[in-house]
């Protein structure tokens, strides 16, 4: 029977392939049939990633992914700035078999680009995260940056990234080359370039202040500029066939084709 750790970790491989929107709803009956187990495992792999920052639960919807608000969508990048830029800052040395595993990442990262598995793509390209902490020396990091980059993939799908997962792969391949060097410093700054232009592909518009402002733009009314450069054969049809209603207010007008 499966566990309710590889249940969240299966979840979390989804997000992170970006297979999983946010604000899917993740069904407990659906989940205990899918990995053939009890409707209790379920809820507890799904507590733990409500934990974790993942999922969410609500008395009407059950259980649901996030759907990140701009606030938290900033924040999860600030926290993985400081984590990732201070695991480098940190580091003294990073071993050839570590150097050798990013390398060999990078290879995969490279030919999933050239391939037509999305899902796949975009799992390794937040995957070298996690790989990049690990072959830092720190498993507890990495674990963390695991819920962080599966939330960042959440904001990405979200906010609409424009990110090229060409030039994100390239930014991977010079903070590996920079450790490699042992040029930290430069590869801190590789990595807060990389992690800046994640964001910034985002489309993260600032909250007008106005709720009604997407509603009234719409109801706005014609300009005459507008009408003009319309044919006026459907106002004179109209008028002529409700001259009374037409000379009346907008209002009643309104009413009566309604």
């Amino acid at each position: 029977m499966t566990s309710a750790t590889e249940i969240s970790d299966r979840i979390i491989e989804a997000v992170m392939a970006q297979k999983l929107a946010p604000g899917s709803r993740l069904g407990e009956q659906q989940l205990a049939m899918l990995f053939d187990c009890s409707r209790t495992v379920v809820r507890e792999a799904l507590t733990r990633l409500a934990a974790r920052g993942i999922v969410t639960v609500s008395s009407r919807r059950g259980w649901y992914l996030i759907e990140p608000s701009l606030d938290e969508a900033r924040e999860a990048f600030e926290a993985r700035r400081v984590i990732e830029m201070g695991l480098i800052r940190c580091t003294t040395g990073v071993s050839k078999p570590a150097i050798k595993l990013l390398k060999s990442h990078l290879s995969k990262e490279k030919a999933a680009i050239k391939g037509n598995d999305v899902g796949l793509r975009s799992f390794l390209l937040g995957d070298f995260h996690v790989c990049l902490a690990e072959c830092l020396g720190n498993t507890l990091l990495a674990d963390t940056l695991r819920d962080y980059t599966a939330r960042t993939t959440l904001i990405a799908m979200l906010y609409q990234s424009s990110h090229d997962a060409a030039h994100s792969c390239a930014e991977h391949a010079e903070i590996v080359a920079a450790l490699e060097k042992g040029e930290w410093a430069l590869a801190e700054q590789i990595m807060q370039r990389h992690i800046g232009n994640v964001q910034a592909a985002l489309k993260l518009q600032p909250p007008s202040g106005d709720a009604l402002a997407e509603l009234r733009d719409a109801l706005r009314p014609l300009q005459d500029e507008a009408i003009k450069a319309h044919p006026p054969t459907v106002a004179q049809a109209l008028h002529t066939r409700y001259p009374s209603k037409m000379d009346s207010e907008p209002s009643t007008y309104l009413k009566a084709l309604l």
